[in-house]
């Protein structure tokens, strides 16, 4: 739970529309709860990291997801899963009506109860071209899953940097921005010399032979000379994602104690 949740809760209890037990637990949940007997769900990561625990889907079972997504909204917390496979996405689209299937970026989510309230920060999300979409889309949710304010430019690669160029409005409201890229993995580079924010790139496994599975994009962008880029994990979008909105968030929570605008207006 961040400052600004913390709050709004009090302001809650103020106003008699929230118990103070209710908010009580709600400040201080059990550390954890066993699920299913197989998974020990983090209820805390909330509180500690203002975000819940993410459901990681590679290598767990359709009904293993389900017990733990259970959990979570059991406890209030909302639910987003990654790395789904299409098995695992048709049973909890029947099993979750409410919840969102984003099939490029196979991920899962639950709207937590948090997802009406106005947006913190502003993420640019860039894709070197329409082949790194699964990766650019998995950052994207994650950072609307963190209620950011999230923009995704596709296909803007250094092979028409001219794209890139079009969209410098764009890319200067960002409070970060994530660039998911293979091949030679050139565009974070590029666009770090555009922006004043800091620039998560995120290599993706996109390539030719001598890309080596992405291996190429990240020793290229390890060795950005732009030094506002940081680099995450080959093809970790949700990666991208969560430390753009970790950054956003804090900037966006700046601005509504400031009282200025989330969002510039015409």
């Amino acid at each position: 739970m961040d400052s600004h949740e913390l709050i709004q809760l009090l302001e809650g209890v103020a106003a008699g529309t929230i118990a103070p037990a209710a908010a009580a637990s709600r400040v201080r949940p059990p550390s954890f709860v066993e699920a299913g007997g197989f998974a020990h769900v983090d209820l805390q990561r909330r509180a500690r990291c203002g975000f819940p625990e993410v459901v990681f889907g590679q290598g767990k079972t359709a009904v293993q997801i389900e017990t733990i997504l259970k959990t979570l909204i059991k406890h209030d917390q909302g639910g987003l899963v990654t790395r789904l496979d299409p098995m695992a996405a048709s049973h909890l689209k029947t099993v979750f009506p409410q919840g969102v299937h984003n099939e490029t970026a196979r991920t899962f989510r639950i709207a937590g109860p948090d997802a009406d309230d106005p947006k913190l920060g502003r993420v640019v999300v860039v894709t070197a071209g329409t082949s790194d979409l699964p990766v650019a889309e998995e950052a994207r949710v994650t950072a609307e899953a963190w209620n950011c304010d999230v923009t995704l430019l596709a296909d803007v690669g250094v092979a028409g940097l001219h794209r890139l160029l079009n969209q410098l409005d764009r890319l200067g409201e960002a409070d970060a921005v994530v660039v998911a890229a293979g091949m030679e993995g050139a565009l974070p580079s590029v666009v770090g010399g555009l922006v004043g924010c800091p620039v998560i790139a995120v290599p993706t496994s996109i390539g030719y032979g001598a890309s080596f599975h992405g291996l190429a994009a990240l020793l290229g962008m390890l060795n950005s000379c732009a030094s506002n880029v940081v680099v995450v994990n080959i093809d970790a979008g949700f990666n991208g994602g969560h430390v753009a909105g970790l950054i956003a968030r804090r900037a966006g929570l700046a601005r509504l104690q400031a009282g200025a605008p989330q969002t510039d207006t015409d």
